[in-house]
């Protein structure tokens, strides 16, 4: 593979929607987001009122990369290899004895080296975007008030409560009906919680468009939501931009699945119709299916293998499957590059978000907590009275194994030329080449005494 990797040199340009193309006021959607499913709980499920409480301290808990075990209420934080560099039990963190002894140094058991991925199952739950981030925080707290209420309670059965709650908030009726309290309230004041593109993502768009470039927005929000944000961050003509919209997209599953497992269908007043047999010219869907995508693309561009590249901030929804399945080239959004450079790998303190988040008083979500430490790195052992050993954490690890480049946001690249030569991540061994504009300190520290 090519050491570098370009725009230019792509047919097709892909987005997702949420916290890609559109960025989120953090501080101000996430407490939205933690409220919309504590309130059904506590009004619908019986859950105590303790859980509509949530101080700024509480959000440290809060950092991507971690999986929760469904059964017996511990979040986990996982090295490159599979084994767990930290756990708490609900907000609770494990001493290094309690660690050692729940866990040791084996692999996790839900890891599979093989793949580098985690085998998906109902028993435990990974958090990698900034939509699952504030549920990540309300599970933790109602481990920690069953374990209270039940002397010590061991195992849970709260998880189905837990997806009720996203169902009643997100259901696809949802928007229309007003149902729950995340989507009337992105409704009531859009420009409390979303950021308006700027005009030089919008320049940058069109500039693909002028260059020859299909344009795709794919998303699992549905399509009444999706046209909300999209009016919002870039205009009432936004869908100019783009030569194919498609909603509902229910990743990964629309890069995993069969085209008989999973159809295009067309919408009418944002109602799904009937399934369709095959996709034959661009336009606005929902649902659907990659094959079924790449054969329209085949047709577009007239070539039998178009290059496309995807842009998403889901490791799980957009990055792998895109690769895996799809063998797309990937762009990962990833916010964490924000501010991480201002950061030594030894201090734990939350991290100050750069530009549009500075001055902000809570920063609910950070790439580097109190509890869990840096996003990309952390120490192997806490219990020898010796220097600690600096390991990639898993989540670092899939970054460089399937994106081709990471990105903090859209705007970053958005005044580059189109055949401007990134790095790619593949390009030779080093965890850090594909990270533009620069990798995290937390990783250039970890490079530095490992090649000393």
């Amino acid at each position: 593979m090519a050491q570098h990797f370009s725009l230019a040199s792509c047919d097709v340009v892909g987005f997702d929607l949420d916290h890609t193309l559109c960025r989120y006021n953090l501080p101000e959607s996430a407490p939205l987001i933690y409220n919309s499913f504590a309130q059904f709980l506590v009004k619908e499920k019986g859950y105590g009122k303790e859980l509509l409480t949530v101080t700024p301290e509480d959000w440290d808990f809060c950092c991507k990369g971690l999986a929760l075990d469904l059964e017996d209420g511990n979040f986990i934080k996982l090295a490159d290899n599979g084994t767990v560099l930290r756990a708490s039990h609900g907000t609770k963190m494990m001493a290094p004895e309690e660690l050692a002894e729940e866990y040791g140094r084996k692999k996790w058991k839900y890891f599979m080296s093989d793949t580098g991925m985690a085998c998906r199952s109902g028993k435990y739950y990974f958090y990698d975007n900034y939509f699952d981030l504030p549920g990540a925080l309300l599970c933790a707290r109602v481990v920690d008030s069953l374990t209270k209420a039940n002397n010590g309670q061991k195992t849970f059965d709260f998880w189905k409560d837990i997806v009720a709650s996203i169902q009643h908030n997100y259901k696809v009726s949802a928007f229309k009906e007003n149902c729950g309290m995340y989507f009337p309230e992105i409704k009531r004041d859009p420009g409390r919680y979303l950021y308006r593109c700027p005009e030089s993502v919008k320049k940058w768009l069109r500039q693909l468009k002028n260059a020859g470039k299909i344009l795709l927005l794919i998303t699992s929000s549905h399509s009444d939501y999706c046209r909300l944000l999209c009016k919002h961050i870039l205009g009432n003509d936004f869908a100019d931009l783009f030569d194919i919209v498609i909603t509902n997209a229910l990743k990964p599953g629309f890069f995993s699945h069969l085209p008989s497992q999973r159809p295009f269908r067309t919408l009418e007043n944002d109602e799904e119709q009937e399934p369709l047999p095959s996709l034959d010219k661009p336009g606005w869907y929902s649902q659907g299916n990659a094959v079924h995508l790449y054969e329209l693309l085949k047709k577009m561009t007239g070539k039998p293998e178009p290059k496309v590249v995807y842009f998403g901030d889901s490791m799980h929804s957009d990055i792998y499957p895109a690769r895996h399945y799809s063998n797309w080239e990937t762009v990962l959004i990833l916010e964490e590059l924000k501010g991480e450079r201002d950061v030594k790998p030894e201090e734990s303190e939350p991290l100050e978000k750069r530009g549009k988040y500075e001055g902000q008083k809570t920063k609910p979500l950070n790439s580097s907590s109190k509890k869990w430490g840096s996003f990309f790195i952390d120490s192997v052992s806490r219990l020898e009275n010796t220097e600690d050993s600096l390991v990639y954490t898993w989540s670092c690890k899939r970054i460089s194994t399937y994106s081709t480049i990471a990105i903090p946001s859209i705007e970053a690249i958005a005044e580059l030329p189109l055949d401007y030569k990134f790095t790619r991540f593949s390009s030779n061994n080093s965890k850090m080449a594909g990270y533009y504009p620069n990798p995290p300190l937390v990783l250039s520290n970890v490079e530095t005494r490992t090649t000393k």
